[in-house]
């Protein structure tokens, strides 16, 4: 970042050739971000009143303008507004920790625990309580633990990490898109699929860490966090959450790396990351690539796109040197080098071969597709197996719901479809929104039947009540180059 509310570079960098004679020729135009859209100042919470992060304004503009300061006073930062802020920004219907405390009843004396809560922190006497260890399905049949903090980490997490992203926003990457102010998934898509059309990219690496927020090692993350931050009263306060562990059955356990599920995790993950990769990519391509790199990241999840094969595969090689030095391994089965772009499938079917391979990211699978007129498109359907997974849970909700009144039925079965459309309804995905609505009327239908031996619940009449309470299907989301571009232009023309 140049200066405060500006961004430093375009979103999806490519690295322009080494070869100085023909540079003029393969320049890349870089675009930057919109003006007064998209990189104001932090909002605060709902909730939070007027002028909550404004008191970190300077924190900002001193991160931005010297990149070598070390902040060494942020603890003051930490007072009880921004405490109150982070308490309304947790869900009332978030599970308790392993000290049973809800947010209903922690909010029924709320300033006096704030008031207690803010002294204990500045004096030093808070002490993290270890996380209550559960364990959610992942799409390929595992479980993922995950560590449910008590309310009051969770408070003050909240509010750390508001006062740590005032210094690390300035130095993340801007293909960086993980939980992140004013970033989101379909910002990584967008700029993944006007990467993948724009840029010469021939070739792509579908990367994944093998459990990282396990391995993450705790001794590189708090060097990686004084490299900015010389406050030992607020990594002090770090190191008690890594260091709390876990309960799981009643039984207590140091637990490793950092915990998943904890709100200070996913900006320790990117701290992690941002040294471990995202420095460590830009300086690759800019002394070792011959041809042009992109590269999209969402927290551990990344994809990167190259012009040369050659250049991929030596990418790959150290990249796994450079994992294995910070205590991280890429997946053997999960990490895939494939032929993808505008010209792989000429290229492979002049040597014989036949379709381009497809990867997965973000929920969607990403196909090498062709326009009406012939022309390359980068074509983004949602990927069966989550797909078939959310249909599963829908028709488990189904059963135990199966005695409650039709419109109670049917209002809940159109927030699961208005959800699922809110993510999934993308340009070229209308087709796999349109096949999970007429699933889930499908269940919906066998769900009715099974309520009564004696009515019959025709066809007919489902189709009346999809109707009634269903949403069509329609495309939620503009093509990824609009938005993009509308994003990262000088002029947007969406103000």
């Amino acid at each position: 970042m140049n200066e405060r509310g500006k961004s430093d570079g375009c979103v999806v960098p490519a690295k322009p050739t080494n070869n100085t004679a023909a540079a003029g020729a393969e320049l890349v135009e870089e675009r930057r971000p919109a003006k007064g859209n998209t990189d104001g100042e932090t909002r605060p919470g709902r909730r939070a009143g007027i002028g909550v992060s404004r008191d970190l304004d300077r924190v900002r503009e001193v991160a931005v303008r010297d990149k070598q300061v070390r902040f060494t006073a942020l603890m003051h930062h930490i007072t009880v507004d921004r405490l109150r802020w982070a308490y309304w920004e947790i869900s009332p219907k978030a599970a308790p920790g392993t000290d049973g405390v809800t947010w209903g009843a922690y909010g029924q004396n709320l300033e006096a625990n704030l008031a207690d809560l803010h002294q204990r922190v500045h004096r030093g006497s808070f002490r993290a309580t270890p996380s209550r260890r559960v364990y959610i399905p992942k799409a390929d049949g595992r479980l993922r633990p995950l560590g449910i903090a008590a309310l009051e980490d969770k408070i003050v997490q909240r509010a750390v990490v508001e006062v740590m992203n005032a210094v690390f926003e300035a130095d993340f990457r801007n293909f960086s898109y993980g939980f992140r102010p004013r970033r989101g998934p379909h910002d990584a898509l967008d700029a993944l699929a006007v990467g993948i059309e724009r840029k010469k990219v021939n070739w792509v690496l579908d990367a994944d860490i093998r459990d990282f927020f396990t391995n993450v090692d705790r001794d590189w993350l708090m060097k990686f966090l004084r490299h900015r931050i010389a406050d030992e009263r607020l990594l002090r306060l770090v190191g008690k959450w890594l260091a709390a562990g876990v309960v799981e059955e009643g039984v207590w356990s140091e637990g490793e790396g950092t915990p998943q599920g904890a709100s200070i995790s996913p900006l320790l993950a990117n701290v992690y990351l941002h040294h471990v990769l995202d420095l460590w990519v830009d300086w690759w391509r800019r002394h070792h690539a011959r041809g042009e790199v992109i590269i999209v990241r969402f927290a551990d999840d990344f994809i990167c796109g190259f012009q040369h094969r050659a250049d991929a595969q030596r990418f790959l090689v150290y990249l796994r040197q450079r994992m294995a030095k910070f205590g991280l391994e890429l997946h053997p089965d999960k990490t895939r080098l494939i032929e993808f772009g505008r010209f792989a499938a000429r290229n492979r079917a002049g040597r014989g071969l036949g379709k381009p391979e497809t990867f997965d990211f973000l929920g969607f699978t990403h196909i090498c597709g062709t326009t009406r007129n012939g022309w390359f498109t980068l074509k983004r359907v949602t990927i069966a197996k989550r797909m078939r997974t959310a249909l599963v849970r829908i028709r488990d909700e189904l059963k135990r719901r199966m005695h409650q009144p039709i419109p109670g039925l049917g209002r809940w079965l159109a927030s699961v479809v208005r959800g699922h459309m809110a993510y999934y309804a993308v340009p070229g995905n209308a087709q796999a929104v349109g096949a999970f609505r007429k699933q889930v009327t499908r269940h919906w239908l066998k769900t009715l039947r099974r309520r009564s031996q004696r009515t019959t619940i025709t066809w007919a009449r489902m189709n009346r009540l999809q109707i009634r309470w269903l949403p069509k299907v329609r495309i939620m989301h503009p093509y990824p180059n609009v938005r993009f571009d509308a994003k990262t232009q000088d002029r947007s023309p969406v103000r």
